[in-house]
């Protein structure tokens, strides 16, 4: 606890330093006595120890006004507060600074967009879901490599009562869109696009654990491959450019029977695979680069999902945001985790 002052006490301190001040005639006065560490300012603190704090503040109050006296009969200029400016209303207010939504944000949207226009609908699908919904009804079987705890993210769940059987999965691909499509729709016609997150057991500077993908699926009488190339060239033209193309390849997928790789032109050397002085293309090396899968639905899949594949066909598609925006003109990302490191400074470039 701190001593305690008489009053008596603290006025003789508040005298001597009234008679200090009076015979002190140093340049630097006014910070001395009367500045936000000065002499005033500490003694000023000690009224907290005295214990008659009434009488003691009215003494403090005498010494501040003779302390202004003796300031202004040695002319001295006292510590004051710099003049507030005045305010001009008529000025435009300064500009405040605005943000803009993540790059694959944007991606998203623009993705959306463009498929809206041929009839697509935005849905969204679990991120966690059933093993069946994942791998079964999508053809494949239970030894299949994607469904090794080496390649996909398993979550251990004790389960609700009577689902205690589910093999709860961090879904690899945004397929399982189609799956819960077919099934809560019963019938089509089927369009829809599915953007969702997915996670796989890959990180590098190409991948990352977690990344986006978008799901395209179409289901009804007749549909064929030609409207799948009619689809993807559309996507291309609108995406890349209106030089863009795109092509596919014969692949392997296990729920799409024939399955296809999909490539687009290279817009950087405009499909020719060579530079404008004759070098080779160090982009595409071919003038064409890989974005994703598609195919024709397997029948087993829609069978899985309740559809007659004897009255129904459909196509899908689909393949990673992150890759498709960093193949587009002027893009330059030469980590794709550079997307999730929290850096503004990378961020705000798009």
């Amino acid at each position: 606890m701190s001593q305690t002052i008489s009053l008596t006490e603290f006025a003789n301190r508040l005298q001597q330093l009234a008679a200090q001040a009076q015979a002190d005639n140093s340049a630097d006065w006014s910070t001395k006595y009367l500045g936000k560490k000065g002499l005033f300012k500490q003694i000023s603190a000690d009224i907290r120890a005295v214990n008659d704090k009434k009488a003691a503040g009215q003494a403090l109050n005498d010494l501040k006004s003779r302390l202004e006296a003796i300031a202004a009969q040695k002319n001295v200029a006292t510590v004051t507060a710099p003049p507030t400016p005045a305010l001009d209303f008529t000025l435009p207010a300064a500009d405040t600074p605005v943000g803009h939504l993540h790059p694959v944000s944007q991606m998203i949207e623009q993705i959306t967009d463009i498929f809206g226009r041929l009839g697509f609908i935005r849905v969204r699908h679990p991120e966690l879901d059933d093993d069946e919904n994942v791998f079964g009804r999508l053809n494949m079987a239970p030894g299949h490599p994607a469904r090794d705890e080496w390649e996909t993210f398993f979550v251990h769940h004790p389960g609700t009562p009577g689902h205690q059987h589910i093999r709860w999965v961090m879904t690899p691909h945004t397929s399982n869109g189609q799956v819960h499509e077919m099934l809560r729709l019963g019938k089509p016609p089927i369009r829809m696009i599915n953007i969702a997150r997915t996670y796989r057991r890959q990180q590098d500077v190409t991948h990352t654990q977690m990344f986006h993908q978008f799901e395209g699926l179409m289901v009804d009488k007749d549909v064929n491959i030609t409207h799948l190339k009619g689809v993807l060239d559309y996507f291309a033209r609108e995406f890349y450019g209106p030089d863009s193309r795109s092509r596919i390849r014969p692949f392997h997928f296990q729920f799409t029977e024939p399955s296809f790789e999909i490539d687009f032109s290279c817009h950087f050397c405009h499909g020719t695979g060579q530079t404008d002085n004759g070098d080779k293309c160090k982009f595409c090396k071919s003038g064409w680069h890989e974005v994703g899968g598609a195919g024709m639905v397997h029948p087993h899949v829609l069978q899985a999902c309740g559809l007659d594949p004897t009255q129904y066909t459909g196509f899908a598609f689909g393949w990673g945001i992150e890759r498709t925006y960093t193949l587009q003109d002027n893009i330059d990302v030469p980590d794709i985790r550079n997307f999730y490191n929290g850096n503004l400074e990378f961020l705000q470039q798009f």
